[in-house]
């Protein structure tokens, strides 16, 4: 009987012995899990910041393309602008040039025509032409 209880102990102790690997091997699994969690927790803060940056990034792009964007038509108004007002002035001063040209050709004519009309020889002394 002695034997049989000494037998019995010492399945007890190796129960005991196995029990106790268990929760080791069961602490240790909760320890894992709980660094699974953590490393679950970084890789979600990790991602939700890349987001923020992605975001922040897609932000400034359109900054920049609305930027590019406003200066580009302000050069061309510029260019139609400058472009109006040099050929207003050209035509300004050809019409100027044209005319200042053409003036004594004119008032020429004119006095030679009033050689044979009387009227217009009038009209042309009348503003000191003749």
């Amino acid at each position: 009987m002695r034997q049989v209880d000494k037998r019995f102990e010492q399945i007890d102790k190796r129960f005991e012995d196995v029990n106790r690997r268990f929760e080791d091997i069961n602490s240790r699994f909760e320890d894992m899990n709980k660094r699974f969690e953590q490393m679950d927790k970084r890789i979600s803060e990790l991602r939700e910041d890349t987001n923020r940056r992605f975001e922040d990034l897609t932000r400034f792009l359109w900054i920049l393309a609305g930027i590019f964007t406003a200066l580009t038509a302000a050069i061309i108004a510029l260019v139609i602008w400058d472009r109006r007002s040099t050929v207003k002035y050209a035509l300004k001063e050809a019409e100027e040039r044209y005319a200042l040209e053409l003036l004594p050709r004119i008032i020429k004519v004119l006095k030679e025509k009033a050689k044979t009309d009387r009227e217009l020889a009038t009209i042309l002394r009348n503003y000191g032409l003749l």
